[in-house]
């Protein structure tokens, strides 16, 4: 039983981390990555489409993003999906190539950007206290039903609470890495 509690909490935990580095993956720090547009959506045939569905993306060099359509009728809605989201981005087009030049960052949008990822950050965190607390919770319920004794549910405790730091320790780290990314010319 200690066990289970255990893994679902890990299970929430992790699902955290992985939600965080989403968020990290739409903060752009000036150079060219195809994850950038993981958000963009375009209507196609009535239906909302992620444009890595619609579009080979590549990095043509550091700064620069290069999308090839698979459907080269869909380019403007491309285009205009691409301004409408609030990347900041302005697309060109070059025949059947839509080239995204990424702005450089001024220090103003660097610490937007670095204040957006600590605030991101600091809600892993609460997600991962949030399953540390349910884990607890269910570790002293199982002790009112007579299910584990107190030695047990202190270790549960105690494990559950390793597992926390870790989590912690892994977003912190996270955290310093991209405001490093962030803040490198």
């Amino acid at each position: 039983m200690i066990e289970d509690i255990k893994s679902e909490a890990k299970d929430r935990m992790e699902k955290s981390v992985e939600a965080l580095v989403h968020h990290f993956n739409k903060i752009r720090t000036g150079r060219a990555h195809p994850s950038i547009l993981d958000s963009v959506k375009i209507e196609y045939y009535g239906a909302e489409t992620p444009l890595n569905q619609m579009a080979n993306i590549n990095v043509e060099d550091g700064r620069t993003l290069a999308l090839t359509p698979w459907d080269r009728s869909m380019i403007p809605q491309i285009e205009r999906a691409i301004m409408k989201s609030d990347l900041g981005l302005n697309p060109a087009t070059s025949g059947e190539v839509i080239r995204i030049p990424m702005p450089s960052l001024t220090e103003e949008t660097r610490k937007g950007f670095i204040r957006q990822a600590r605030s991101e950050a600091e809600a892993a965190r609460v997600s991962i206290r949030n399953a540390r607390r349910d884990a607890m919770n269910m570790l002293k319920e199982l002790v009112k039903e007579k299910d584990i004794s107190e030695d047990d549910e202190h270790r549960g405790q105690e494990n559950v609470q390793k597992l926390t730091d870790g989590y912690v320790d892994r977003i912190e780290k996270m955290l310093a890495d991209k405001e490093a990314d962030l803040m490198e010319i």
